[in-house]
């Protein structure tokens, strides 16, 4: 009797399982069971929408465009398909407004990329340095590229026009004859180049500008300890650190060249626009792969375009790679 009232004094627990402490251990397991669970299934539960999304409208388009390319099929009947296997891309390969527009596309790129990206460096290392209304010039440089493109390609379009376009106008008093943008090959593709010039410059001087800030301050007081002027630590300490970033805008400015659609669309003024002029001057491939789906009704001809044009991009994605690894490899 007294050892039995010292146990329980002692707090000591008679065998067997309480109902309450087989509660508590089970509750004890599901909890440990919810927090493995979170630990390990939310960052899948964060990610899966954007998954779920990507799956929805890039993934099955871009598996479901490669099926219509094998297909002969027209707009009006989608559910009507003929197999023909790669007898689109053989016939893509042998027409001559696929290799037009491919150089249409290619030189409106350089012409637009080349002058962009150089003009946004200057612009952002102007707009690193301390300046009244800094704030004021960041924020006007994003107003072209939060400007519509069909207005901004619409502006430029009056500017540009023959008889009484500005452009011609200021050519004008100098004594330069006027010049017809649009009919002319080199004319036009300059003016749709403009276009894309005036709209994207500020936003890659926003993204160079972001990068220059992120290099070290006590790079630059080394360097000026060195003697290096202002224009020796721009090419020798701010394009070096913002190498990445420049690579990174070389890549985004050569798929939006690929994808150039609504400015040469605008640029046409009406049926032109369509095919790019009346001898194909400035037609694209968004706009040859535009023609065949919706001018011409062949959807499978139009998706055979679009696996051209992300064929495109992957051959500049690898050379891309490629000449990074060999400048890693002679350095």
């Amino acid at each position: 009797m007294a050892t039995s009232t010292t146990k329980a004094l002692a707090g000591d627990e008679p065998p067997g399982r309480s109902p309450r402490t087989g509660g508590e251990r089970t509750a004890r397991r599901r909890g440990a069971l919810l927090h493995r669970l979170d630990i390990k299934g939310a960052p899948y539960a964060f990610v899966a929408p954007f998954f779920v999304v990507f799956a929805a409208f890039s993934f099955y388009p871009l598996v479901y465009t490669s099926w219509i390319s094998l297909h002969d099929v027209e707009l009006a009947t989608l559910d009507v398909m003929e197999w023909v296997a790669f007898d689109n891309y053989v016939e893509l390969w042998g027409d001559s407004r696929f290799w037009n527009a491919l150089r249409n596309t290619i030189t409106i790129g350089v012409i637009s990329t080349v002058p962009q990206l150089m003009m946004a460096l200057g612009l952002a290392h102007l707009l690193n340095y301390r300046m009244r209304a800094s704030l004021f010039f960041r924020v006007a440089s994003l107003v072209p590229y939060a400007t519509s493109v069909a207005a901004a390609a619409l502006v430029f379009t009056m500017i540009f026009e023959r008889d009484f376009g500005m452009i011609n106008w200021a050519l004008g008093t100098v004594g330069i004859d006027p010049v017809n943008w649009e009919a002319d090959k080199w004319p036009a593709q300059a003016a749709i180049s403009t276009i894309v010039i005036w709209r994207w410059t500020g936003y890659n001087a926003l993204l160079y500008l972001a990068a220059m800030q992120a290099i070290p301050a006590d790079r630059y007081e080394a360097a000026s300890l060195d003697g290096a002027s202002r224009w020796q630590q721009f090419t020798h300490v701010t394009v070096p650190g913002i190498r990445s970033t420049i690579v990174f805008t070389i890549v985004l400015s050569t798929i939006g060249a690929t994808q150039l659609f609504g400015e040469p669309l605008i640029f046409g003024q009406g049926p032109n626009g369509i095919t790019g002029g009346a001898d194909n001057q400035y037609q694209t491939l968004g706009l040859l792969l535009y023609e065949e789906g919706w001018k011409n009704y062949q959807m499978g001809r139009s998706a055979t375009v679009a696996w051209a044009m992300f064929m495109l991009l992957v051959l500049v994605f690898v050379a891309q790679r490629l000449i990074k690894r060999l400048r890693s490899r002679t350095s």
